[in-house]
């Protein structure tokens, strides 16, 4: 069980204002400091401290966040193993839509044809919201493919990915295309902000000294599937993993764009809170959804 002491820590990171705490808390106000000196007074360091009124954390409070985070997700992984002794296992984990749909359906069926009792939960979210639920306890660990913090987790490499622009076959380009700033007459198709394929094109883009708006036109849509039509359909041109439209290139539905100056490759990460005491079961199920 965590230390409720750091429980209310960590609500406080959370909302960054002790009287919000309080609130979530169902506690007084007065009560979530006095459980916050007690920390700082224990460990003899400041954890918060106050800047225009605002609240920040201090250096010794990031350490002692960071900790916390695992301290409460390992209880929360201890009291559901605890719980599920002489039981089927639960597995809660996270995946970003490109890997969960298009990554992981081979390692998963290999998983529960070697443990039929095990129950998975699998979670699919951008990046982001996938690390606001690791660092809840809510889930025990998260394949992504956009960016994070190295420092705050442990992982993995689950594998490297080409990452490529397309089109339909036969699609007519405003321009001669044999480099990245040659597709900026077309309409470019894109996942929203936040997304981890958008995030990574971003990035290739600012290396170029471009952005999405370079385009003359662009679509944001939330669906890799719905991009993928439109882009067969010669709507437009796009950017996706290679496992996500490999089925359409070896098809002759899409295309890949060679470009001179745009070879793409980007790992996705099998990432667990730093510091687990379950990192040995982590590494096992890593090592379980790599066999082929």
């Amino acid at each position: 069980m965590l230390d409720p002491r750091v429980e209310t820590f960590l609500t406080v990171c959370e909302t960054m204002n002790f009287t919000k705490a309080a609130s979530l808390l169902h506690i007084t106000q007065p009560a979530v400091s006095q459980q916050v000196r007690a920390l700082e007074e224990q460990y003899g360091r400041k954890l918060f401290r106050y800047k225009s009124r605002q609240l920040f954390l201090t250096e010794e409070g990031e350490l002692f966040l960071r900790t916390a985070r695992t301290m409460r997700q390992d209880a929360i992984r201890l009291q559901e193993s605890l719980r599920q002794m002489g039981k089927e296992r639960l597995l809660r984990f996270g995946a970003t839509l490109t890997i969960g749909e298009y990554i992981m359906p081979e390692p998963l069926l290999r998983l529960l044809q070697k443990d039929p009792e095990l129950r998975l939960r699998m979670l699919a979210a951008n990046t982001q919201e996938l690390l606001s639920l690791l660092d809840r306890g809510e889930i025990d660990f998260a394949i992504v493919e956009g960016n994070f913090d190295r420092s705050a987790y442990d992982g993995l490499v689950y594998s490297t990915q080409r990452y490529i622009p397309v089109a339909a076959p036969g699609y007519a380009f405003t321009r001669p295309v044999h480099r990245l700033e040659d597709l900026l007459e077309e309409r470019l198709l894109v996942r929203e902000p936040g997304s981890g394929t958008r995030s990574i094109l971003e990035r290739v883009l600012e290396a170029n000294n471009l952005s999405v708006e370079s385009f003359r036109r662009w679509t944001e849509l939330g669906s890799l599937n719905l991009i993928k039509s439109l882009v067969k359909a010669g709507a437009g041109v796009s950017f996706f993993y290679q496992p996500v439209v490999q089925r359409e290139l070896e098809s002759g539905l899409l295309q890949e764009i060679p470009l001179e100056d745009c070879s793409i490759h980007h790992d996705f990460t099998f990432l667990w809170q730093q510091g687990s005491v379950f990192e040995e079961e982590f590494r096992r199920i890593f090592q379980l959804l790599q066999e082929g």
